[in-house]
């Protein structure tokens, strides 16, 4: 342990697995007292109890990040167990692939209820505590998808990241009086255990060819970005977002394209 978020508090959303719990599990190993906050309980339970087991401080909720009650209730609860609140990780999110012409209104307002309104809604919850404390970072998990990259049937997808880059940016304007950073990552293409089931063997072996490192991400590798935004390390960025991604949306051209 190098200690480089020691003695901090920290909120992790979508923290049962996949990026969440490898941001939850950095953090913990790098000394931070950690919320895993999960809207599937028996994961979340079993996040926190391998911190504990691990020697870190921990405990968990469910959480549903698009009801206000459910956020603030997180922010109460993190207050309950460890007295402060350092670092807001928003990181729960969802992902599908329907066209937008039969998508159903329901699936766009989940999806954007979760992964833009639910950013939103974490960083108003532990806005008060962080301003009492003068203090905080905010380190949320956006993706190369809409900022960057689009893919087809996935605009809602798209749109809900593209989103949190702005709120990023204008929400830091506002925290920075507070001596409060707020910054994001953008992903490329990792393999979770929610990812991974849509990649067939052909298909993996295509988009690895294409990403220059010639990799998929792992969620430790998103993790380590957040911790840096989440530590004293990057006391001065902020409404910035690092691109994790391998390199993907660097080319021009896919690998054996004709320059001639």
């Amino acid at each position: 342990m190098t200690g480089r978020v020691d003695g901090k508090v920290a909120i992790v959303t979508g923290a049962g697995r996949g990026i969440g719990k490898a941001i939850a599990t950095t953090l913990a190993r790098e000394g931070a007292s950690v919320l895993v906050i999960d809207i599937d309980e028996n994961s979340a339970r079993a996040c926190a109890n391998e911190l504990r087991e691990g020697g870190s401080r921990a405990d968990h909720l469910r959480v549903d990040v698009s009801l206000a009650g459910d956020v603030r209730a997180m922010a109460d609860a993190a207050l309950q167990a460890f007295g402060r609140i350092d670092i807001l990780c928003p990181n729960a999110a969802i992902f599908d692939g329907s066209p937008i012409e039969t998508m159903p209104e329901a699936l766009w307002d989940r999806l954007l209820g979760i992964n833009l309104k639910g950013v939103f809604l974490c960083v108003q919850a532990c806005l008060p505590q962080m301003k009492a404390q003068k203090c905080g970072r905010i380190a949320v998990t956006s993706s190369i998808t809409g900022p960057r990259t689009a893919i087809p049937k996935m605009a809602h997808y798209a749109a809900s990241k593209g989103g949190i880059n702005g709120f990023v940016r204008a929400a830091a304007l506002e925290l920075a009086k507070h001596q409060i950073t707020i910054n994001g990552v953008e992903p490329g293409h990792v393999m979770t255990p929610g990812a991974e089931v849509m990649y067939d063997a052909e298909f993996k072996r295509a988009v690895e060819a294409f990403i220059p490192l010639g990799r998929f991400a792992t969620p430790d590798d998103i993790a380590h970005a957040v911790l840096f935004l989440a530590s004293d390390d990057s006391a001065y960025m902020t409404g910035q977002t690092f691109v994790v991604d391998g390199g993907v949306t660097l080319p021009e051209y896919p690998p054996g394209f004709p320059r001639d």
